[in-house]
């Protein structure tokens, strides 16, 4: 288990705590974030084991190209973040309204005035502050977004804001959320659907949760360690028609990470490769006694309610 800082806060996170694991396919993370419950928690685990006993699904492209990340921060240190991303064409922006943040905007189109942008809002708007705030996004910036991450987290406020203003808009927390939604009418409260290789539950379950939504995609990631992000990129490079930029690169919001050589960005892309720890590494970044066995009872319990019998079940068939 490792605790690794990261270089500012990002969704009130200052340290990323993930379980890293060795299997017959090879090595695996099991990281969901620390306030989610069992049932939740569950589609993490099904992720972590599958890619730890079983192959990659074919691969079609040999690397992804991704986006950069922008987290709230001061304006004067966006330009040191997004330095981070080298040939990144695209910036998925964290915001909270626009009188705050627009000037993360502003400063993110001062480093780079053709930058695509992305606003992510986590669904913490109601449909009133949606509809102000992108109506003053698009009046002062106008028609540079790519896409509006989860501007609200209700369907029917969705579908109602999406009749409403000149964005498109992308899910994210609608389906994580809902991973057992027969997502009917994704079309008329959505343009792209977010998928990420952990909360979706792993390859299989990816593939079959794309198929259901049928929706646009961009693959992108849960905050994961290199591990992880090793099969965010595999399941990106697996799609038959090739993403949008990813959200694939967020291990350069951290300290440091836990493989070495680090991932590379290089022409706002990564090579997809199968990653392993550094032990060196993992050692630096260990957790305390405490918070392992936190994690390793986290583990027990859900599997000793239901989950282990229904993953032991499923690999006799």
């Amino acid at each position: 288990m490792v605790s690794i800082p990261t270089r500012t806060s990002f969704r009130g996170i200052n340290t990323r705590e993930a379980a890293l694991f060795n299997g017959p396919a090879g090595w695996s993370e099991f990281a969901p974030f620390l306030e989610y419950g069992e049932s939740e928690s569950g589609a993490w685990l099904e992720a972590a084991l599958e890619a730890a006993y079983k192959p990659w699904p074919e691969l079609k492209r040999s690397s992804i190209r991704i986006n950069a990340t922008l987290p709230r921060v001061e304006s004067s240190k966006v330009g040191q973040i997004l330095e981070r991303f080298p040939g990144a064409d695209t910036v998925k922006i964290k915001v909270n309204d626009f009188e705050r943040d627009s000037e993360l905007v502003e400063a993110a189109l001062e480093f780079n005035p053709d930058f695509k942008v992305r606003l992510d809002v986590n669904g913490g708007w109601n449909l009133d502050e949606a509809l102000l705030n992108l109506y003053n996004y698009h009046l002062r910036f106008g028609e540079i977004f790519e896409y509006i991450e989860q501007p609200v987290l209700e369907i029917p406020d969705l579908i109602a804001l999406k009749r409403e203003i000149p964005m498109k808009i992308a899910i994210d927390e609608s389906i994580r959320k809902a991973l057992d939604s027969d997502f009917l009418q994704a079309s008329e409260f959505a343009d792209y659907a977010i998928i990420k290789w952990a909360p979706s539950g792993g390859f299989s379950k990816a593939e079959k949760l794309m198929k259901k939504i049928g929706l646009p995609v961009i693959i992108s990631s849960a905050l994961d360690t290199g591990i992880g992000i090793s099969h965010g990129l595999a399941l990106a490079a697996s799609l038959t028609t090739e993403s949008l930029a990813c959200g694939l690169a967020t291990t350069s919001l951290f300290e440091s990470d836990v493989v070495k050589p680090e991932i590379e960005i290089s022409g706002g892309a990564i090579q997809v490769k199968r990653n392993e720890p550094d032990m060196n590494l993992a050692k630096k970044y260990e957790v305390s006694d405490d918070r392992r066995i936190w994690w390793q009872e986290r583990i027990s319990k859900i599997w000793a309610n239901g989950f282990g019998e229904r993953w032991l079940n499923e690999q006799c068939k």
